[in-house]
Formats: C-alpha cells, structure tokens, sequence
C-alpha cells in the first residue's frame, strides 16, 4: 500500500521529493529543537488546493519518545526552507 501511495505522488501530485532536500529540512529540525538522538522526523511537501491553504507547505512531523507527535507547518516548498523558518513555527 506505501509503494502505490509513492507511486500517486510522483504520478498526480507533486514530484517526489529529493532525499537531500529532506535530509537537510530534517537536519535544521534537529538542531532548531535541539533534539535527541531518538527524536524521530518525517518531512513532506503537500499541495493544498483549498482556498485558505498557502498552496504549498512542508510539513515537518516531530516524534518524540513519550511525547505526542508534533507537526510543524511552514508555508513554503521544501527547497526554500531555512533553520528560522522553523525556529518561527515553535514559537508562534
């Protein structure tokens, strides 16, 4: 069921996303939350197309041990976003 997931994705929605985008937008999350080891993240970049969506966003889910799932929205592509961009979202 994941494989046909990726497959609609890269077919009718946005391009799968480059895996170093990924790392990197992961790699700022890190160091913005000062995370552990253990904090696990999951980043992905959605295409909204309802009116009150800023269009695109990366989504950046935060795990940590212990605590509930964090998402953290930031209104740009996966390539333009920056280490501020995520300290902003913390402390809204």
């Amino acid at each position: 069921m994941a494989l046909f997931g990726a497959f609609l994705r890269g077919t009718f929605g946005l391009p799968k996303p480059d895996r170093q985008a990924v790392d990197r937008v992961k790699d700022l999350a890190r160091a913005a939350l000062q995370a552990t080891p253990d904090t696990a993240f999951a980043v992905n970049e959605i295409a909204c197309n309802d009116p009150g969506c800023p269009g695109i966003e990366t989504v950046i889910l935060v795990m940590e041990p212990g605590r509930k799932t964090r998402a953290l929205k930031i209104p740009k592509s996966l390539d333009e976003v920056v280490e501020q961009d995520i300290v902003k979202v913390l402390d809204p």
